[in-house]
């Protein structure tokens, strides 16, 4: 088993617990590329320097934005209006595109009203 191979921790249900993956530096200079294709799957690298941690590898946590603070950016001429079904079109337009990757500045995100 490899250095890379040995730092996986181990799951029941594999896809549903993040892979942690343990590597020296010099592991990470050998292989940035390998090591950054499994970040990019989900996995956390954890850099290693004489046994100790020094850095920690994992994709960004998304920007999430509020309706209200998209509403905010709408121009000053638009004519855009919140009705009553306003909710059940921003359910329906989120519903129609999951699994779609949303740009990081439009990520949909459930807010409580302001």
């Amino acid at each position: 088993m490899d250095r890379a191979t040995r730092g996986i921790r181990s799951a029941m249900i594999p896809s549903m617990e993040p892979q942690v993956l343990h590597i020296s530096e010099a592991d990470l200079a050998r292989d940035v590329r390998s090591i950054m294709q499994r970040v990019q799957t989900g996995a956390e690298v954890v850099v290693e320097r004489n046994a100790q941690p020094v850095a920690v590898i994992r994709t960004p946590e998304p920007v999430h934005r509020k309706i209200s603070e998209c509403i905010a950016l709408l121009p000053a001429d638009s004519t855009a209006t919140i009705d009553p079904d306003f909710a059940k079109d921003v359910d329906a337009a989120i519903a129609a595109h999951r699994g779609t990757e949303w740009p990081a500045s439009c990520r949909p995100t459930r807010e409580a009203a302001d």
